[in-house]
Formats: structure tokens, sequence, C-alpha cells
């Protein structure tokens, strides 16, 4: 098994059908040998500075290509994480520049996978890595929770499969054929996410119900069910919502990738794509990528278990974060306070925050970029989950916004959780690259109120861009837009399943909250690609009066919305206010509108 890194060393296309719902997951036994979790860290003292860098833990493995018995290592992780839905496992694995052949790396639970290259080109399998749902009987609608980074592939057999749900992000991946993004025999899907990709061949989605692709090429596409929304995207099929359901921007109006880690020389540092502007096609693939890079040594490498008063004494001393794989508790917010601060996580790192506390705040500053975590709600209801800029922000931040990026928020699952709102964003000119926000409608802790939460996200800022948002199965809204002039490329949401019966979402004199509202006093908000599933199976005869709420304003305008009803568990009356047909019967067909007003 490969050691831990130091600072500094070279260390046919089937039918559509409803998302499945079961109970959690039972978890994985540990496999034999592989690290464990590090014990608790005491807190920063005043006696000195926290120091910069350091090695990377135990449960960060960089092998190279002299590495002995890699596919064995992949193989004994993959058994541990497979099923691993609600565990504690987390794990990173990354690879040094080379060449790496006859290697299958399978994806679990928590598990990313990445090059430590510059850019894909360096890092090279002869082989796959390959998400499957062999763990859930061909069923991929809960592979959450991983990740592919700035590898190039070459698969085995022409075509490499990433079957995912949501909360899988692939990224600056360079494959070598096709991607096919169905499971084994084509069983259910519901992702997905694609970004700063090149996929020379096609495309499959096959039984994806869904699935945003921002600032990429592909060699084609090749079917729909309801949603496919592209932007930027070199290859993408042509406009054509509703039938089929593609929706296609030529650029995305502003885009900044996400921080990696990677190695120059034998020394790591974080690289920090640049902001781009109506982007179209890889940052990649014209020679060096853009950006600045920062050394090791100025980020404040954090074990599991470390408390938030280290993290803030870190963040005070003016070090970035580097979040390795593992379990965090947090008695109070992690202050986030310097602009173009880098909190950067590795395997999935997870925040929970202790006794109502808010997990992470954000100042009104320029150039934060959150990446690559998961927070977890305690069974203390927290008024706020993620808090992007105080109430009231007000600054001016188009040069150099906030970004959260692969950020995913859960309540419920893993446990009780409760939280009345889980990601507020008040800072101007934010970017919402690819979140999942779910309040659980499964595993442990799970019920209409044992795991309260009203609202999913909350935008208040001005000039907010979302890129890839999916938010599911909140007691209220989903989404709640107040902020002027935000835009929104591509939404996935489902309505909570667990409501009791119709008085429990009763809005006023509206039947059931909007899964996506803009508030009434909004003059201009613009999207593309929106959709809403219910499936009310407690009580299937509940009523939703529609799935989008918005002003009747000029300025307000939305393109190819649909919402469906799940085999008839509940429906829809209306796509968005009074317009569009119903849902009806059990045949799950969306009911669409390409154009609002």
């Amino acid at each position: 098994m490969p050691t831990p890194p130091t600072a500094g060393s070279a260390p046919r296309a089937p039918r559509p059908s409803r998302r499945s719902v079961l109970a959690a997951m039972a978890a994985a036994v540990p496999a034999a040998g592989l690290p464990v979790l590090s014990g608790r860290a005491s807190a920063a003292s005043a006696a000195g500075a926290l120091p910069g860098g350091g090695d990377l833990g135990p449960n960060v493995l960089v092998f190279d290509p002299a590495t002995p018995n890699i596919q064995g290592t992949l193989d004994e992780i993959f058994k541990r994480q497979e099923s691993a839905q609600f565990g504690e496992g987390r794990f990173a694995l990354l690879f040094k520049p080379g060449t790496y052949r006859g290697l299958n790396a399978q994806i679990g639970f928590y598990t990313s996978i990445a090059g430590l290259g510059l850019s894909p080109g360096d890092t090279t399998f002869h082989g796959d890595v390959t998400v499957d749902a062999g763990w859930f009987n061909g069923n991929a609608t809960q592979n959450f929770w991983r990740s592919a980074e700035n590898l190039t592939l070459h698969p085995v057999n022409g075509t490499n499969r990433w079957a995912v749900a949501q909360a899988a992000p692939f990224r600056r991946m360079h494959i070598k054929g096709g991607l096919n993004l169905a499971p084994d025999g084509y069983g259910w899907a519901s992702g997905g996410y694609i970004a700063d990709s090149r996929i020379d061949g096609s495309v499959a989605p096959y039984s994806q119900q869904q699935w945003y692709t921002r600032d990429s090429s592909v060699g084609g596409w090749n079917n729909a069910v309801w949603n496919m929304v592209f932007s930027g995207v070199e290859g993408a099929p042509a406009q054509s919502f509703p039938d089929p359901p593609y929706t296609t921007l030529d650029t995305t109006p502003v885009s900044r990738e996400k921080p990696f880690l990677y190695l120059d020389g034998t020394d790591y540092k974080v690289f920090l794509p640049e902001k781009r502007t109506n982007a179209r096609g890889t940052t990649w693939g014209s020679g060096t990528p853009r950006g600045e890079s920062l050394p090791l040594g100025q980020f404040y490498v954090a074990k599991p278990g470390v408390d938030a008063a280290t993290l803030n004494a870190a963040l005070a001393q003016g070090l970035n974060l580097l979040l390795t794989p593992g379990i965090y508790h947090l008695d109070r917010p992690v202050e986030v306070r310097r602009p173009n601060t880098v909190v950067l996580g590795l395997g999935y790192p997870t925040l929970v925050p202790d006794n109502g506390a808010t997990a992470m705040k954000v100042a009104d500053v320029d150039g934060v970029r959150l990446a690559g975590f998961l927070i977890d709600a305690g069974p203390v209801n927290s008024a706020t989950l993620l808090e992007v800029g105080p109430e009231g922000a007000s600054a001016d931040h188009a040069a150099n916004p906030t970004t959260v990026q692969d950020v995913f928020i859960r309540i419920g699952g893993a446990g009780p959780g409760k939280a009345t709102t889980s990601m507020v964003i008040n800072s101007n000119h934010t970017l919402i690259d690819h979140t999942w926000v779910w309040r659980a409608d499964h595993g442990d802790g799970v019920g209409w109120e044992t795991n309260r939460a009203d609202y999913g996200v909350r935008v208040n800022g001005d000039d907010v861009l979302a890129t890839g948002l999916f938010v599911e199965h909140f007691n209220k809204y989903d989404v709640e837009w107040r902020g002027e002039r935000g835009r929104t490329v591509f939404f996935q949401n489902e309505k909570a399943y667990d409501a009791p019966n119709q008085a429990a979402i009763q809005n006023g004199d509206i039947k059931g909250y909007a899964a996506y509202k803009i508030a009434d006093g909004v003059t201009a908000h613009e999207g593309w690609g929106l959709g809403s599933y219910c499936y009310y199976n407690v009580d299937p005869t509940i009523r939703q009066d529609h799935g989008f709420q918005a002003p009747a304003k000029p300025g307000v305008k939305l393109h190819h919305l649909l919402v469906v009803s799940l085999g008839g568990k509940g429906q829809y009356e209306h796509v968005i206010n009074s317009i569009g047909a119903p849902t009806s019967g059990t045949s799950t067909v969306p009911s669409t509108v390409v154009s609002y007003p």
C-alpha cells in the first residue's frame, strides 16, 4: 500500500422510470489492512502559530507507476466503500503524473480519484475509472458522493462507465473513447454533472433522467429522457426542447473551474483556475491552463477530529484550509473572513455542526473558493448550515466572485439532522457551480419532522449564477430566490416524498410550496432547463399547484420547464404559476412549458 505523502516529497434506450426509494443501506465492514480515521486533534494554543503544509494523512493515498499492487489497493478500498452510503470512510486516491496500465478503478461512496498533473494528459490510464450499480441490483439512483478529476483514460473496451446520480462530479477528464452514464443492464439512473472535460467519442446517457454538462467537448450525445442541459459544450446537440429535451446554450455566462491539488516537480501546490466569461470548451485544451498556484505551505492541512477553534486560528493567520478525508465535528462556525481564501476538501471531508451551530460562514469579501466537501446537519436544529456573506451584504464582487463548487449539504440519512435553511447566499455575484442540497428521503433519522428542513437554498444576493443546481425534498421551498438578476443553468428537484397529507404542505391558498420560487418583488431573473418531480408516496392524493412560482414581470424569463409525477404518486396542477398542463395518471410523462412568460 502506498504511504501518505508529505509536503515537498515526490511522494437501446430503456424507458424512463421513477426514482426508487429504499431504506437505509447497511454500513460496510472495514476491510482489513486499510487506514483508519485519525483521532481528535487539540485546539490551537496561544503558544505559537499553526504550521502550513505537512502530510496529507492516512486516507489520502498517492500512487506512482512503480507503486506495487495498485489494483489490489483500489479493490480493497472499493470493497469497503461500495455500499457504505452512510458510513464514515473517506478516501482520496491521487495518481502522480505518468502512465498506468491495466487498471480498473471502481469508485465507491466518499471516494475521489484524481491525477496530480497540471493537465489531464499528464496522468494517463490505459484502463477505466468505473461506477456501476451492482451493489444496488443495477439501480444507479443512489450512487452519490464520489468524483473523478484530472485524468486521461483509454478505456479497455473503448467506453468508460460512469453510472452516477447526484453529487458525483466528473471534472477535467479526457476520455479517449466513449462515456456510458448508465449502469450495466440499463437500470434506473438519476444524475449528473460533467465540467471542463473532453470525451472524444459519444456520451450515452441511456436511462439518465437528467444531466448537466458545462464548458466541455463531446464527440456526440446519444439520447435524452427528461432534461439534458448543455452550456459552452463543443459538439452538444442542437437546441430542441421538449422533443428531444435538449437545452443548449452556446456559452456559459461566467465560470471558474474548481481548485485542484497537483505536483510541481516534487512540490505539492493548489491550482486556482481563472474566471472566464462566455466560456466554451475546456480550460486545458490549448496549452497550460490559465490561473495561479499556491504552495501547500500556504494551507493548514486539517486532519479529522480537529476542532473549529483550530480551523479558525489557521484562517486568522492567513492560511487557507485543505481538509483531508474524514469527519469534522464543529461546535461553532468555521469563519472565512479573508479575501481569496481557499477551502478545499479531498475525499469528501464532512463537516458536522453540533448543538445547532452553522457549519461555515463567509464574509462579504472577494474571491473565496469553497470546494469539495460535505456538510451534514446535526441532530440539534441549525438556523443555517452554510452562509456566503452576512445578511445585508452589498459589496460588488463581479471581478472576483466567491465560488461554491462540489459543496454538498445533507439533512438526515446518516442520522437525525435538522436545519431551517441549508444554504444562504447573501454575497452578490456568487457562483454556485454544482451543488446537491438534500433533505434525505432514506437512511437513518428520516421523517417529516425527524429531519425537518424547511428551505434548501435561499439567494438574497444580486447577480448570483447557479450552474448545476440540485435541491431536493425540503418541507417548504427548495429554492427561494430573492436577489435581482439571478440566473440558473440547469435545476433538478424532487419534492419531499414524505408529506403526510395535503394540509402539511398547504401554503396559504396555494397547494404545496414551489420547488423554485422567485420572490414577488424580483424584477429580473432568468433560468434554463429546470425540472421538478413529485413522488408523494405517503399520500398519493396530494396535489401540488405548480413546480415553479414567478412574478409576471418582463425581466423574469424562464426557458424549458418541466414537472413530472413519478408513477402517479401525487400530481401537479400546472408547471409554473397557473400555466402548463397538469400531470395525470401513472405514466410518468413530463408536462412542459417552453418559455415563461
